[in-house]
């Protein structure tokens, strides 16, 4: 079944982000905000992917003092999801 969660970021440039899931992979990946080219980027290299895998590969990217950056906010959105998935 195909799953639709919105997440709001917080110290990025990007606003939000719109994620698909389906059996525990990313179906598809859309940020508002940010550097579209970059994020284009992100969201099709994640495609297909386990939430986990990606989740291992992202958490912890920083973005210059930021303390986040936009793919460290997707490893939090899908940590959210997952979580949410888990219940």
């Amino acid at each position: 079944m195909v799953m639709q969660y919105v997440y709001n970021t917080q110290g990025t440039c990007s606003k939000q982000i719109a994620i698909e899931t389906e059996d525990g992979k990313i179906k598809s990946v859309s940020s508002f905000g940010g550097c579209s080219g970059n994020l284009q980027g992100i969201a099709r290299l994640v495609e297909g992917m386990k939430i986990e895998e990606v989740i291992a590969r992202l958490e912890g990217v920083q973005c210059g003092m930021k303390g986040t950056s936009c793919p460290d906010q997707l490893s939090r959105a899908l940590k959210s999801i997952s979580e949410k998935e888990k219940k």
